[in-house]
């Protein structure tokens, strides 16, 4: 056994990249799925609607950690050969999609119904009024929680550490493993979490105080 010390805090510190990167592959894709599920929840086809609620449901509706074990041991079953990069990848990515899919579908809502009767009156087809009249407004709508949200990926991260992929907290658990000293591991796995996370949280708050007044005007 080993005391706690500068290489394992560092090690640590290290796997906070995969954290990141597993963060952005999985907003990134969250962000492209979520926007095709918001568009699909407020177009004009029920078939679409239907479906995109059906995605929201089961995503929303299932914890994450049960979406990780069915991606991983799922995709062997089905003859896909798969590894935890791969299926922690997959697995928020489906997960955000269904979180920024509603959030978004709600800012697209939030818009006055005038300005689709607006560019309805111009004979703008669905995408032409979304992308040319809804979506713009929306995003500045869109923006507060959307970085908020973002938090809840980085801390979503944290599950991928069942299924063995080594970021902070697999990290943790490898260190406390040879030292015995959870309380100092973890604490140091908090504070790591607690540095990425905060000035997200603060930005979101600081965003959603600015459209609070620029409303207000």
């Amino acid at each position: 056994m080993r005391s706690f010390g500068g290489s394992e805090f560092l090690f640590i510190l290290q796997a906070a990249q995969w954290t990141v990167g597993l963060s952005l592959i999985a907003f990134v894709g969250g962000a492209t799925g979520g926007l095709i599920v918001a568009l699909s929840r407020t177009c004009d086809s029920p078939l679409a609607r239907l479906l995109a609620g059906g995605f929201i449901q089961i995503f929303q509706g299932t914890p994450l950690l049960l979406q990780l074990f069915l991606v991983f041991f799922g995709a062997p079953v089905l003859g896909f050969d798969i590894n935890p990069w791969l299926a922690a990848g997959v697995a928020l990515i489906l997960n955000s999609s269904a979180f920024l899919g509603e959030i978004w579908r709600g800012c697209i809502q939030a818009i006055p119904g005038g300005q689709q009767e607006a560019a309805q009156a111009l004979s703008l087809n669905y995408f032409a009024r979304m992308r040319y009249v809804i979506l713009p407004q929306a995003a500045k709508i869109a923006l507060a929680p959307t970085v908020g949200y973002m938090v809840q990926i980085i801390k979503g991260t944290s599950l991928a550490a069942i299924i063995g992929f080594t970021e902070v907290t697999r990290a943790g658990q490898i260190i406390n493993n040879a030292t015995f000293q959870p309380l100092i591991v973890f604490s140091a796995v908090a504070a790591i979490y607690f540095v990425l996370c905060w000035p997200l949280s603060l930005l979101a708050a600081a965003m959603e105080r600015r459209q609070v007044r620029a409303q207000a005007r």
